[in-house]
């Protein structure tokens, strides 16, 4: 099978029409998960702007990434720590590090939206650094990057398909436990293809959340609880976890 590629797509001021169109298709590839777009869902505006020099590949990542295909792909039918992790990866390339960087953008998205979740990635430091203004986004996987570690790589190739994965084919977290208790994670490749069966519909599934902290009925004892809960129901069961000042410790799919 092939192994993700560390090789950036630039898009340069004399960048033929054809180097722009090869451009315009790398953003869909890598934001969007490896998606088929048909005609119709293609963001023809903004593709425009890009090619007439109006708007940078970073505005036009942005737009994809907050376009109707993606939200209703990953913010609205995925699990919440699905939704994060996939942004980590379409975004900047990687996986999330570790709960602490999980924790607080799904805090970031249950408080200030889903705009702002998108805009926190495109607006960071580790963007610009990695990619500026007009490379596409790619994988920062088959090749361990100075600086960190050995399971950050893993995570980062367990999050890859293939050529042939589409992400939308999992709706729930692949990387969720291991975050959550920092455990090593085993390279999870897919041997042929990149596709496996898919994932059912997250919000019929039953997750755990290992919390501790203050119980929400007894505020000054310290305690660990655990909370069983639907997908449908995990987003306003964090929210008042964070609002109680608990910390979550895993989240486990049971069912």
């Amino acid at each position: 099978m092939s192994v993700v590629l560390d090789d950036p797509i630039e898009l340069w001021s004399a960048s033929s029409l054809d180097e722009q169109q090869i451009v315009i298709r790398a953003v869909y590839k890598q934001v969007l998960g490896n998606p088929h777009v048909m005609d119709s869902e293609r963001l023809v505006t903004a593709e425009s702007q890009l090619i007439q020099g109006d708007i940078t590949v970073r505005e036009f990542v942005r737009a994809v990434a907050k376009s109707d295909f993606y939200r209703s792909r990953y913010f609205e039918s995925c699990a919440p720590y699905r939704f994060v992790e996939l942004n980590f990866k379409h975004l900047l390339g990687r996986a999330p590090v570790d709960q602490a960087e999980l924790s607080e953008h799904i805090t970031l998205c249950i408080e200030q939206g889903y705009d702002a979740e998108i805009d926190s990635y495109i607006d960071s430091v580790e963007y610009q650094e990695k990619f500026g203004d007009n490379i596409v986004p790619y994988y920062q996987g088959s090749i361990s990057q100075v600086g960190l570690k050995q399971v950050d790589y893993n995570r980062t190739l367990s999050l890859y398909q293939g050529n042939a994965g589409v992400d939308s084919a999992f709706k729930g977290s692949r990387l969720v436990q291991d975050v959550a208790t920092n455990s090593t994670t085993k390279i999870k490749l897919p041997s042929t293809g990149g596709r496996v069966a898919a994932y059912q519909d997250a919000t019929e599934k039953t997750f755990e959340i290992l919390v501790t902290g203050s119980k929400f009925d007894c505020p000054r004892h310290v305690s660990t609880t655990r909370y069983l809960v639907s997908g449908a129901k995990m987003t306003p069961q964090i929210q008042r976890i964070h609002r109680a000042g608990g910390k979550i410790v895993s989240i486990t799919e049971v069912a």
